[in-house]
């Protein structure tokens, strides 16, 4: 298995600027493990494709305004802050651009409070300590983290968040449940679907390309997420009852087999946690039946996570299909369903 294996040509024009309007009439690709060649549909047909004792699993978790504009002390320099992940003693993880932050600087944020840097962590990465706590500020200094290839987004904030989502802690969207709205998910109960929730919070190297020759070399970095009591309850049931468990997102799936690694066969627990979950070719799924999921990056782990699901070739095959067919690609664009 090489990196190159999953890597295909974006013309640029294909990755979408804007989300669609409303959510659900972005485009639906069907791609059915069972079946030859795909279906061609919009978001707002997804119940077509689902059955009563069905259980959609959902995300939560809910973007933070984690770029931070800055300037170093005091000779004034320009710094940016970019947060990923707060630690148990209240220090956040986060990423650095700037000339010679090193451990030591002390950072005065835009509208914010001071920021001493702690520690290198490697690369961009430091460990960051504000004199106040940052979620003060959110409102007023925070800006939205869009991913580097959205360039010009003018719109509203909330179109990058889910309509469901209720726990801070992202610096990313689980971008697969952007396509839903309230409406289409009263429709999806009211024939017979069920609904769990589970949270994982994004960090960014999830969309990173991976740069090593054999992907089995990358290292994934940590995510915390949690399965709760009530949703481990409803994917048993579900399962019992015959129906399937359908991630939205790759992050939900990666919450699920996390979960499913530390449960019986066959069911699955509750359970919180760190995750480092790497899913490749060759994986076995364990609770996961079919997944909601965008079309994702050349060379990235959630490539490589979907071709594990579905078969590489197929896959990227599908990904050409999609390119001729003018769908719209990474988090403002179009979904898969896999089936």
């Amino acid at each position: 298995m090489q990196t190159s294996d999953f890597d295909y040509e974006l013309p640029p024009e294909r990755i979408a600027q804007v989300p669609a309007e409303p959510r659900d009439r972005s485009r639906l690709m069907v791609l059915d493990r069972a079946k030859p060649g795909l279906e061609h549909r919009h978001f707002f047909e997804f119940g077509d494709f689902l059955r009563p004792n069905d259980l959609l699993v959902i995300n939560r978790t809910r973007v933070i305004p984690a770029r931070f504009y800055a300037r170093k002390l005091p000779s004034g320099g320009k710094a940016e802050l970019l947060l990923l992940r707060k630690q148990k003693d209240g220090n956040w993880e986060g990423l650095v651009g700037g000339k010679n932050i090193k451990p030591g600087t002390l950072l005065q944020v835009e509208q914010g409070p001071e920021v001493d840097v702690l520690a290198d962590l490697g690369g961009s990465r430091r460990l960051l300590r504000f004199a106040q706590p940052i979620e003060f500020y959110y409102n007023q200094a925070g800006h939205m983290p869009l991913p580097p290839y959205i360039h010009a987004y003018q719109g509203d904030p909330e179109r990058y968040q889910t309509v469901y989502n209720q726990a801070p802690g992202s610096a990313a969207a689980p971008t697969a449940g952007l396509h839903f709205t309230p409406q289409l998910l009263a429709a999806l109960q009211n024939q017979g679907v069920g609904v769990a929730e589970l949270t994982l919070h994004v960090g960014l190297d999830t969309f990173a390309p991976v740069t090593e020759t054999d992907p089995r070399e990358h290292q994934i970095h940590s995510e915390w997420c949690e399965l709760d009591a009530g949703a481990a309850e409803k994917i048993n049931a579900a399962k019992s009852a015959g129906g399937r468990v359908i991630a939205v997102g790759t992050t939900s799936v990666r919450t699920l087999e996390s979960a499913a690694a530390q449960s019986p066969r066959g069911k699955v627990l509750p359970w919180s946690g760190d995750t480092r979950l790497y899913i490749l070719p060759g994986y076995q799924f364990q609770i996961v039946d079919a997944m909601i999921t965008n079309f994702h990056l050349p060379k990235s782990t959630l490539l490589m996570l979907v071709s594990a699901f579905a078969g590489r070739e197929r896959i990227l095959a599908a990904y050409q299909q999609a390119i001729a067919m003018n769908y719209r690609f990474f988090s403002f664009g179009d979904a898969m369903l896999l089936l």
